[in-house]
């Protein structure tokens, strides 16, 4: 069976998408142990792509290292319509970088959300409506209920995530928390 694939997308892909990248996969294996890479894929991508090949902003690198995650071996990457048709979640920083991804895929609007938002709209979402045993369907169904309860409502302004770029340890390190309350939930309710 393929993993269940979950697109992380921003700007340069040096800062909040590769901190969301491997954030997850770190919320993933602390859940699944190892065979957490087989269930979950978890990549990113930037809307711009003046960063191509470089590795993750430093300060971005020490904040997925505390927090136990890897920065080994990542390298920026800009986003291709192909990236959007492999993923199940897309999840983008800002509802800018949301509007870039409907753009590029309209398809792909019912699993594309602000990642502040798909945090925010799963607490509501009922645990006991969900498949059990099979991640993939699992992780189909919670997208489609995120959906559904989004319904028409555009993301809230809190809903983005700020860039950290260039603005010094103590604002990746909120960014940071603000990514771990979406991909610490969704991995603890995709993987329970």
């Amino acid at each position: 069976m393929a993993p269940f694939t979950v697109l992380h997308v921003c700007m340069g892909n040096i800062c909040r998408s590769p901190m969301a990248e491997r954030l997850l996969a770190r919320a993933v294996r602390d859940r699944a142990g190892d065979s957490g890479d087989q269930l979950v894929r978890s990549v990113s991508a930037g809307t711009g792509g003046w960063h191509e090949g470089e590795e993750m902003n430093p300060p971005a690198a020490r904040q997925v290292r505390a927090r136990g995650g890897s920065d080994k071996g990542f390298e920026a990457r800009k986003l291709r319509g192909d990236f959007i048709d492999e993923a199940d979640l897309v999840l983008t920083a800002t509802a800018d970088q949301y509007d870039y991804v409907i753009a590029l895929r309209p398809e792909a609007a019912a699993r594309t959300f602000v990642t502040g938002e798909f945090g925010r709209l799963l607490g509501s979402l009922d645990a006991g409506t969900l498949p059990t045993g099979d991640v993939y369907a699992r992780g189909v169904a919670i997208v489609e209920a995120v959906h559904r309860l989004r319904g028409d409502n555009p993301p809230l302004p809190a809903d983005d995530l700020d860039d950290p770029w260039g603005r010094g340890d103590q604002t990746f390190q909120r960014i940071g928390d603000e990514i771990e309350d979406t991909t610490v939930p969704f991995a603890t309710l995709l993987l329970p």
